[in-house]
């Protein structure tokens, strides 16, 4: 669980999304941390580059090692479950700095998409429609 010595943030569902991904992986628990540190808080679309970054190194890891249960695999899991719950403010956060975020078909990790939940992926087709 984030550590009590953070900086109070208004606790709104961007931020509580934060939060509980972290709970959920807590392999995010270091750049969590980074970054209350670097914000004086929690922006959660700003966060969400780290998430990004660290889910995509995550798939690139499985498919070189050939790892069993990858965190990106809890990450997707616990996203596709936000995404599923009809929340229109974490919604913009994951479909704006998640799958905005996710690589183009041109570069490593582009596979990941394949991977993503039936909600995320009708989503993400339809924000990115070539990939």
């Amino acid at each position: 669980m984030p550590h009590s010595s953070t900086p109070l943030t208004a606790c709104t569902p961007g931020v509580q999304l934060v939060h509980d991904l972290v709970v959920h992986v807590p392999a995010f628990q270091g750049a969590y941390e980074i970054h209350v540190f670097r914000q004086g808080g929690i922006l959660p679309h700003v966060f969400f580059w780290d998430v990004v970054q660290g889910t995509v190194r995550s798939f690139l890891a499985f498919a070189e090692a050939g790892e069993s249960e990858p965190d990106w695999r809890r990450t997707l899991d616990f996203l596709e479950d936000r995404c599923s719950r009809g929340d229109t403010a974490v919604d913009e956060v994951i479909v704006t700095s998640f799958l905005g975020d996710l690589p183009s078909p041109h570069e490593p990790g582009h596979g990941i998409v394949r991977q993503l939940g039936p909600v995320m992926a009708a989503r993400f087709v339809r924000m990115r429609p070539g990939g």
